[in-house]
């Protein structure tokens, strides 16, 4: 047999690796890496959860309803139907290196809300233990985009309360420095911002009616445009003309002819009841003056047995169409006949 001389211990290799003369393994162990306490207030280098308790979330400070509503209604639908779509938030840190003068109003929490406030409110009233959550650091880049994400957020919904959202625009006003700037900002049209702008220019106590609801939001915005000292009389009569009862037309009262004796524009006869033909036949009646005579009264007692002047009448009283139709009528009762 074959005698293979055995190597020295230094130079016995294996595939993939190599050990030393003790039989030690001599691949370098990467350093494993240690975060800063910074990197660990900032939440680098850790992956978000995907659902966080209720008590490490705040609400967005830049959020433009200041009451949010229907609460009790939004709590109800998550404990009864669950969290649809997670709420959007940024990290502590993220919101505070752009908004260092909002950390008392976020106090300790780990994240703040930007879209999803009034569904953080449902759950704190109904007591739900924890939300999933979103997070995006983007979102905090700066006032203006945190505004601009939170109004666009809340804009769609019809329950934001007016003044609200003119307020909220307004800033977005003083951030961009024009009405057009801010109308590009929400894919709006200038006079769309213009007229929610209007509401500002209220007198307090007008603005106070509007948050009521007992001024409307479209006069009042009409109104905001006028001198401070017309408001007030302009306001008074949009309020008036909405609890003012529109006057209902009274209903016309006509008798009923006897099932014997039909009364129509053709067999009535000159003096039925009293009354003269003139005023109960439908040809002559001054609400069908549409005709295209010269404009003069018929008589008051129509010759019925002179069909040339009861065709004079009707020429000057009838329409061409309501000719034709009342020519038809007769043609067909006389074909029936």
């Amino acid at each position: 047999m074959r005698q293979v001389k055995a190597k020295p211990q230094s130079e016995r290799v294996t595939q993939g690796f190599s050990i030393d003369e003790e039989g030690t393994d001599q691949t370098p162990v990467p350093r494993r890496s240690v975060r800063t306490r910074e990197q660990i207030m900032r939440g680098e280098g850790k992956r978000p959860p995907a659902s966080v308790a209720l008590s490490v979330l705040a609400h967005n400070p830049f959020n433009p309803r200041d009451e949010l509503t229907d609460i009790e209604e939004t709590g109800a639908s998550l404990k009864e139907r669950g969290q649809l779509q997670p709420i959007a938030v940024v990290r502590r840190a993220a919101f505070l290196a752009v908004h260092a003068d909002q950390a008392e109003a976020i106090g300790n929490a780990e994240y703040v809300v930007i879209d999803g406030n009034r569904r953080l409110a449902g759950a704190t009233a109904v007591g739900l233990p924890q939300l999933r959550i979103d997070v995006n650091d983007d979102l905090a880049a700066s006032a203006a985009d945190m505004l601009e994400s939170a109004l666009i957020a809340n804009i769609h919904r019809v329950d934001v309360p007016p003044m609200d959202q003119a307020k909220a625009i307004q800033q977005l006003k003083e951030v961009h420095g024009s009405q057009n700037q801010v109308a590009k900002r929400l894919g709006k049209t200038a006079a769309w911002v213009s007229q929610r702008l209007a509401l500002l220019e209220l007198t307090p106590e007008l603005q106070v009616q509007v948050e009521s609801g007992d001024l409307k939001v479209e006069p009042a915005r009409r109104i905001g445009r006028l001198p401070k000292e017309q408001q007030a009389e302009e306001a008074a009569k949009a309020v008036n003309a909405v609890k003012t009862p529109r006057p209902r037309s009274p209903r016309r009262t006509t008798e009923q002819p006897s099932a014997a004796e039909p009364v129509n524009a053709v067999n009535t006869p000159p003096a039925a009841a009293g009354v003269s033909a003139s005023t109960i036949n439908a040809v002559n009646s001054r609400e069908d003056n549409e005709g295209e005579g010269d404009g003069g009264t018929a008589p008051a007692v129509i010759d019925w047995s002179d069909p040339e002047a009861v065709a004079a009448v009707v020429r000057q009283r009838m329409s061409l169409p309501h000719r034709k139709r009342l020519a038809s009528i007769l043609l067909r009762e006389n074909t029936s006949d």
